[in-house]
């Protein structure tokens, strides 16, 4: 019995401790996003990694979305006979909610491991010593250039899971609900706010910052050779997609409190 409190102290020591050194990390990337050397080069490559790398999951994760909502949605409608205002629903739901979440959720499963794996692989064969040897502040550059290209195009690969989400809705709409085309995207125009629309733009910058630090972290305290890479990876993931889902929570009742 003497040996639980013991455990359950050294998880919670081991836990505020990660804890301290992500919010270290944090501190560093603010620091060297707004000071010099800046790494362009990359940063470019990273911009094509995140967004570009990852468009085709975010374009097939947007569109089968919006398509299945609008296929479970209208079916339920029917019982109210409001079959023509699927498209204000499918619209409110995906650019204020899931088109973020799912799309950030992409990126954690994707980017997340992504990163977490790379950085993992050149701590555990001293790569990242050997930056530090050189002179060269890893946290610049290798965590910056990251975090920058997670927060420009977080937001992107968000707006264009909107679009070929409401693009889904609408095949689905006229070709198995039968709502005119006419109709679905006025309903859509209708179901729209300018709320709802700042909702779902603000919240993808704080999601991608949140996902690539959250993997530039793991990656960074890997430990334990290759079985600590594959054991980062899982981490960055499940701890990305945990947060993601926390984070926007929050997020949601502080810009409903600021914009409503």
């Amino acid at each position: 019995m003497g040996l639980l409190p013991g455990f359950v102290g050294e998880r919670l020591k081991s836990a505020l401790l990660e804890v301290q050194e992500y919010v270290r990390l944090n501190v560093a990337v603010m620091r060297g996003a707004v000071s010099r050397p800046f790494y362009a080069h990359d940063l470019i490559e990273q911009l094509d990694v995140i967004g570009l790398g990852s468009l085709t999951v975010v374009l097939l994760t947007g569109f089968f979305t919006g398509a299945v909502l609008a296929l479970q949605s209208g079916m339920t409608m029917d019982q109210f006979g409001a079959r023509p205002y699927v498209g204000r629903l499918i619209s409110a739901s995906m650019i204020k909610e899931l088109g973020p979440v799912l799309t950030a959720l992409m990126l954690a499963g994707r980017v997340g491991s992504g990163i977490a794996a790379e950085l993992g692989s050149m701590v555990v064969t001293d790569q990242v010593n050997a930056l530090r040897a050189l002179g060269t502040d890893p946290v610049r550059k290798l965590v910056v250039p990251r975090v920058l290209a997670g927060f420009l195009m977080c937001p992107i690969l968000t707006v264009i899971a909107n679009g070929v989400g409401l693009l889904g809705g609408w095949i689905i709409a006229t070709s198995q609900l039968r709502v005119a085309s006419s109709v679905y995207w006025q309903s859509v125009a209708e179901g729209l706010y300018l709320e709802d629309i700042w909702m779902g733009l603000i919240k993808p910058f704080f999601l991608g910052v949140i996902i690539v630090t959250i993997g530039c972290h793991v990656g960074l305290r890997t430990s334990g050779g290759t079985q600590g890479v594959g054991r980062s990876t899982t981490t960055a993931v499940v701890a990305a997609s945990v947060t993601v889902l926390v984070v926007d929570f929050f997020l949601t009742r502080l810009l409903i409190t600021v914009l409503f």
